[in-house]
C-alpha cells in the first residue's frame, strides 16, 4: 500500500527536494508538544508538529506545494512559518519526503529519528496507556535539545499529575481478568 501511495514523492524533482530538505536541515523544527486535556484519559494530549519560520513565504509555499500538505501563516511580527500538525500527513507525507531526501546534519537527523520514533507511537496509539505516554515523554526530553528549545509543560508538570492517590498508597493495584492466571481464580473461589 505504501508503494502505491508514494507517487507524488517520486514526482518531486530531486533538485527541489533536496533544497526544501536543505532549508528545513537549518530552519525546520520537528516537535512534540503537551497539552493538559482533562477530557483525555490520561489527562494529556500528545501534539506533532513540523515547521519552517522564513521572513519570505515563497519557500515556505513550496513546502505545502511539494508535500500537498500543511499551510502558510503569517506572524504579527512579519514572520511567515509554514506548518503540518496533522498527524496522518506527518506520517503519510512528511517523514517519507525526510526519509528520501534526508538531513545533511547529525543533530536534525537525531531529532527527525526521535521525531519518527515518537510518531510510530502516536499510530500505534501507545500515547493512550500510561507506560506508551511516559515512554513518549522521555523521547519528547532528548528533541531539540539544547538552548533555545522552550516548552509550555515540562516533564517534572507531568509528574505532578502522576502522583498516587495518597488515600491509597497501600492498596494492591487492580488485576484485570485477562492478566490473571489460573491460580488467582482458584484462590479468588476459595
Amino acid at each position: 500500500m505504501q508503494q502505491k501511495n508514494d507517487a507524488w514523492l517520486k514526482r518531486i524533482p530531486p533538485e527541489v527536494g533536496h533544497y526544501l530538505a536543505g532549508f528545513a536541515d537549518g530552519e525546520g523544527s520537528f516537535i512534540v508538544s503537551l497539552r493538559q486535556r482533562m477530557d483525555h484519559t490520561l489527562g494529556w494530549q500528545v501534539v506533532l508538529t513540523f515547521n519552517v519560520a522564513q521572513k519570505e513565504s515563497y519557500i515556505l509555499a513550496q513546502f505545502k506545494r511539494y508535500l500537498g500538505c500543511g499551510r502558510v501563516q503569517e506572524r504579527k511580527d512579519g514572520v511567515c512559518y509554514y506548518v503540518c500538525a496533522n498527524p496522518l500527513a506527518i506520517q503519510e507525507r512528511v517523514i517519507p519526503f525526510f526519509k528520501r531526501f534526508v538531513f545533511r546534519s547529525q543533530r536534525k537527523k537525531k531529532n527527525f529519528s526521535i521525531f519518527c520514533q515518537i510518531v510510530e507511537k502516536v499510530f500505534r496509539k501507545e500515547h493512550l496507556t500510561q507506560v506508551g505516554l511516559n515512554e513518549i515523554i522521555q523521547l519528547r526530553e532528548e528533541l531539540n535539545f539544547g538552548r533555545g528549545r522552550t516548552r509550555k509543560f515540562s516533564l517534572s508538570d507531568y509528574e505532578k499529575t502522576q502522583k498516587e492517590n495518597p488515600q491509597r498508597l497501600y492498596a494492591k493495584p487492580r488485576v484485570f481478568r485477562k492478566e490473571r492466571n489460573a491460580d488467582d481464580i482458584v484462590r479468588s473461589h476459595r
